[in-house]
C-alpha cells in the first residue's frame, strides 16, 4: 500500500502538468491563429480543474498504474473551431502540433532537472532512487508517452489533423470521412490493453518510440549530470 501511494504521488501530479500544459498549448496556439474560442470559454487556464476528465485524468491512468500498464490519459479537450482560424488548414495542423510538442518541451526541461538534481540527491549503493529522481523520470516518460501517443494518425488525436492537412484537399475529405470511428479504435485499443498484455500491443507499437525519445532525453540529462 505505501508502494502504491508513492507511486500515486509521483504520477498524479506528473500526469496532470503534462495533461493541463498539453492542452492549453491548443487553446493558446489557436488564439495566436485567430480563435478565440478556448479563451472565451476560459480555458486557457493553468488551474487542473478546468481540464480535468474524471475518466482520462484519473480513472484510466490509475488503473492502467496500478495494473502495472504504460500509463496515459486525457482532459477534456480546448474547444478550437477551425473556420475562425486565420488559415484554417494551416491553422488546424499548428494548433495540434502544440499539445505533443509541449510535451517534448516539458520532458527537456525535466531531463535538465533531473541532470541538475542528480548529483546531489543519487542514491548510496544498493538503495532505491529518491522521491524526487522518481518524480523527474515519470515527468519525462508521461510527458514523451502523452506527446508521441497524441501523434498516431487516429483521428481525433491531434496526429491526424496533421495528416488531413498534409493531404491533398479530396484525400482529406475521405480521410475526415473516418473521425466518427477513431474513438471505437482507440477504446478497442485500450481493451486489448488490459484484456491481453501479454500481446504487448502498446509496447511493441507506441512502446519503441518512446524508448527511443526516453535515451535520448536522459542521455541529455546524464550530459547535464555530468558537466
Amino acid at each position: 500500500m505505501t508502494e502504491t501511494l508513492a507511486l500515486a504521488l509521483v504520477l498524479i501530479p506528473a500526469l496532470v502538468v503534462a495533461i493541463v500544459f498539453h492542452e492549453v498549448a491548443h487553446g493558446y496556439a489557436a488564439l495566436l491563429l485567430g480563435d478565440t474560442t478556448a479563451r472565451d470559454q476560459r480555458r486557457l487556464s493553468l488551474n487542473p480543474i478546468r481540464h480535468v476528465d474524471p475518466v482520462g485524468t484519473l480513472l484510466v491512468p490509475g488503473a492502467l498504474a496500478l495494473a502495472g500498464a504504460p500509463v496515459f490519459g486525457w482532459a477534456k479537450p480546448v474547444p478550437v473551431r477551425q473556420d475562425r482560424l486565420d488559415n484554417p488548414r494551416f491553422g488546424m495542423m499548428a494548433v495540434a502540433a502544440a499539445g505533443p510538442g509541449t510535451n517534448f518541451v516539458l520532458a527537456a526541461l525535466g531531463a535538465m532537472a533531473l541532470g541538475l538534481l542528480a548529483p546531489s540527491i543519487a542514491p548510496q549503493a544498493g538503495e532505491a532512487p529518491g522521491l524526487m529522481v522518481q518524480g523527474l523520470f515519470y515527468f519525462i516518460l508521461i510527458n514523451l508517452f502523452l506527446g508521441i501517443f497524441n501523434l498516431l494518425p487516429i483521428p481525433p488525436f491531434d496526429g491526424s489533423h496533421i495528416v488531413e492537412g498534409l493531404l491533398p484537399p479530396p484525400l482529406a475529405r475521405g480521410y475526415a470521412q473516418l473521425r466518427p470511428f477513431g474513438m471505437v479504435f482507440f477504446l478497442a485499443l485500450i481493451a486489448v490493453s488490459w484484456l491481453a498484455p501479454e500481446w504487448g500491443v502498446i509496447e511493441s507499437t507506441i512502446g519503441l518510440p518512446v524508448e527511443w525519445a526516453l535515451d535520448r532525453y536522459l542521455s541529455l540529462a546524464s550530459a547535464i549530470a555530468g558537466s
